[in-house]
């Protein structure tokens, strides 16, 4: 089998990396916990089973490139601490769709700013996107703010039929400027 290369990114003090099997705990709980997924509507995985499926998953997905998904890690530590992806990309692999969580523990950090950062410059300048989009529950003011202050805007005329409280917002890629630039 023609293995791929799992695309690692790092900043100063992050390194987002290929979930492994031994992250099971850590996915049992950001799919699981009621706080946590206050916001989101997505299949829990509060067994050691589901969550090794989901890892299953994640890694089929990114052998054939249908996502990006990544663990987040601070740097010197290989422990988990949240996740953040690209997938749903459209039929021409132009647009995809953002999502992300963070163990509660490590909000307010700037840990999933500066992990956003690092994935929309990979989506922009590595995959070539053209837009990212993020479905976010319109009372989820963390992950509103988050998005507004990465150049994301609300498109008020685009609903999300699987969950109507959630809103969706844009980046366009001619719009993305590089922090780093």
């Amino acid at each position: 089998m023609n293995q791929k290369k799992i695309v690692h990114l790092h900043s100063e003090r992050l390194l987002l990396r290929k979930l492994l099997p031994q992250d099971w705990e850590m996915i049992s709980y950001l799919r699981s916990d009621k706080d946590v997924n206050k916001f989101v509507k997505r299949p829990n995985a509060d067994t050691k089973e589901k969550a090794l499926a989901f890892i299953e998953k994640i890694a089929r997905g990114l052998e054939d490139q249908t996502f990006y998904y990544w663990a987040i890690t601070k740097k010197g530590s290989d422990k988990m601490i949240g996740s953040i992806c690209l997938w749903n990309f459209s039929e021409d692999r132009l647009t995809a769709e953002l999502g992300y969580d963070l163990c509660p523990e490590y909000h307010k950090q700037g840990i999933m700013n500066e992990s956003l950062e690092m994935v929309l410059a990979f989506g922009f300048q590595n995959l070539q996107l053209t837009q990212i989009d993020a479905f976010t529950q319109k009372n989820n003011t963390n992950s509103c703010k988050l998005l507004t202050r990465n150049g994301f805007v609300l498109n008020e005329s685009r609903n999300d039929d699987t969950n109507p409280e959630n809103g969706i917002f844009e980046l366009l890629g001619f719009s993305y400027a590089d922090p780093k630039i």
